[in-house]
């Protein structure tokens, strides 16, 4: 049975530095499992990815200590059923806004009598095609299931939602939640901040694991200090982007070399 290290750690209240992967690339992603981040984000809500670009990418990033969390398009369970089989065994679920949604997140993940996910391990890659000793009793025990707060309504949810047992982290979309709260583009806003903050505070008095994205040095470093548990630092397709846009500038006169826009 693999052992989820990511949710060891978490459990440990050890911080993990994490990546966002957008490029939904099995070559980049191998690349940048070897740079030194605890955990990388393959994103099936917002980067062109499926089932089969994700596994490729759960292939490449298998042999580095880098952890691979998933994010599925939806609080599906026919989709998270089929991460869970090609081998993730940490998901961000997207968009929760209260308890109920974050029970049936975890229920999608656990086999009955405990959930609803389908038995098909003689397919999949998670058992290693029933080569794991006894993987149908004890998969639910490796689930890590992190779901994601970005409204207004679901902070004033939070505290049910960190009831929910199952629940081993709550992930605060600051991109999302700033713009449910009137400043669209701006996570830095003073009321943001606070919103951000006070969740950090009541996610770890619950015991469960606070978690954020964002790029800007300063603020992620808060967000530690605060208590945040995991926090991705940067995303590829932005490192990628703004590195190549400043080569450019370098060698061509007049190329304007100002940031482009977005909040990571």
């Amino acid at each position: 049975m693999l052992i989820n290290t990511f949710k060891q750690a978490l459990q440990e209240k050890r911080p993990q530095i994490g990546l966002w992967l957008g490029l939904c690339s099995s070559y980049s992603a191998e690349l940048l499992a070897g740079a030194g981040f605890d955990w990388l984000l393959i994103d099936g809500e917002h980067a062109p990815n499926n089932v089969q670009t994700v596994l490729g990418q759960l292939q490449a990033t298998a042999p580095y200590p880098s952890h691979p969390v998933v994010r599925p398009p939806w609080n599906d369970p026919v989709v998270i059923k089929q991460l869970l089989d090609v081998g993730a065994q940490t998901l961000l679920i997207p968009m929760i806004q209260n308890a109920e949604q974050a029970r049936a997140a975890v229920r999608a993940t656990r086999y009955p009598p405990h959930g609803i996910r389908g038995v098909g391990s003689a397919l999949a890659r998670a058992s290693r095609w029933n080569r794991v000793p006894n993987y149908l009793h004890d998969a639910d025990a490796q689930m890590c299931v992190l779901v994601q707060i970005e409204t207004r309504e679901a902070v004033s949810n939070l505290d049910d939602i960190l009831q929910v047992d199952g629940v081993d982290g709550v992930f605060i979309g600051p991109a999302d939640l700033s713009a449910d709260m009137g400043f669209a583009g701006n996570p830095q806003h003073p009321e943001v901040q606070q919103t951000i903050d006070d969740a950090i505070a009541r996610i770890r008095a619950a015991g469960k694991a606070p978690g954020i994205l964002m790029a800007q040095a300063d603020l992620a470093r808060h967000y530690l200090a605060c208590g945040a548990l995991f926090v991705a630092v940067g995303v590829d397709t932005t490192l990628l982007a703004r590195a190549a846009e400043k080569l450019a500038a370098e060698f061509k006169a007049g190329t304007a070399q100002g940031d482009a826009p977005g909040v990571y």
